[in-house]
């Protein structure tokens, strides 16, 4: 009687090739054989045809396995494992995030720092295989990582908190979930900086000053007499930063015209953001910011 062949989780297959498991899952993602369905991922036709099938855990529900026999698949086997990567392609595994948000995550977390050179990698950075690169054509400095660094837990936490995807950090057991899943740290409305914020938006605007390092209040008065409250103050520039919402209530509504009509009246800096600007914050605030002489 033939033995049926051993299957593996996403992850498990992962370690077999020896590659990074958030790299197999975007390759998988990237061949048509797997696709985003809300917090799970769904098996396609192409890899229901490679073997793909799913698998019930009480710990982690349904999840994909395939099978063992894979690892000598041509096109799983030609994915290269030792290419280095940077802020740029990490944008692979966290779409929403642009390259400079993920340099400043790296920075605050210890692993380079800006220069007016550019990006340079410190002793912690080294330590977890990062090398110091010159740009051929503007000689400005940055840094690359060994592909394996999208795995680890801390810099996968980070950047997740930033992106509105929602990954959970990897476990080391066969019987993994998928990655990108939904994460078991939810703060939506806490930024990094643990400021205890009212919206997305504002968390978005929170984390974006605090990674551009810039340092601000949540909830300033205003320099007036009644008690009128901007949502954010930077005091390099002394500008007043608001958030306006897609949907505001009509009393916050009314706070906000009046608070504008403060701003233009005392003439005080400041910088509105819409909820469409969410995703564009360092084309709107950081230009904003440079017209009252704050570079970030």
């Amino acid at each position: 009687m033939e033995l049926e062949e051993s299957r593996l989780s996403t992850t498990a297959l992962a370690r077999k090739l020896n590659i990074p498991a958030q790299q197999l899952f975007a390759t998988l993602r990237d061949y048509g054989w797997i696709e985003r369905a809300g917090e799970s991922w769904l098996l396609t036709p192409k890899g229901e045809y490679e073997g793909g099938n799913y698998q019930q855990s009480r710990r982690y529900g349904r999840y994909i396995v395939w099978p063992e026999g894979l690892v000598h698949h041509p096109l799983l086997a030609a994915i290269e494992s030792n290419q280095r990567i940077n802020a740029a392609s990490m944008r692979r595994y966290y779409p929403r995030l642009h390259a400079r948000q993920i340099n400043r995550a790296l920075a605050e977390i210890g692993l380079q720092r800006h220069s007016i050179i550019g990006w340079e990698l410190t002793d912690r950075g080294r330590a977890l295989g990062g090398l110091q690169e010159e740009s051929d054509n503007s000689g400005a400095f940055y840094v690359t990582w060994p592909h394996e660094i999208i795995d680890n837990p801390v810099i996968h936490r980070e950047l997740t908190r930033q992106s509105d995807q929602s990954q959970p950090v990897v476990h080391a057991t066969d019987m993994e979930p998928d990655l990108f899943a939904t994460s078991a740290i939810d703060r939506p409305c806490v930024g990094i900086d643990g400021h205890m914020l009212g919206s997305e938006l504002e968390v978005k605007v929170c984390n974006w000053l605090y990674l551009a390092q810039l340092a601000h209040a949540f909830q300033r008065a205003l320099p007036t007499e009644e008690l009128v409250l901007a949502d954010f103050y930077v005091p390099e520039g002394n500008v007043y930063i608001d958030c306006w919402d897609a949907d505001i209530p009509a009393q916050a509504l009314a706070g906000k015209l009046h608070r504008r009509e403060l701003y233009r009246t005392l003439k005080l800096r400041h910088i509105e953001i819409n909820a469409a600007d969410a995703e564009r914050l360092d084309e709107v605030l950081g230009r904003g910011l440079l017209a009252f002489g704050i570079r970030c």
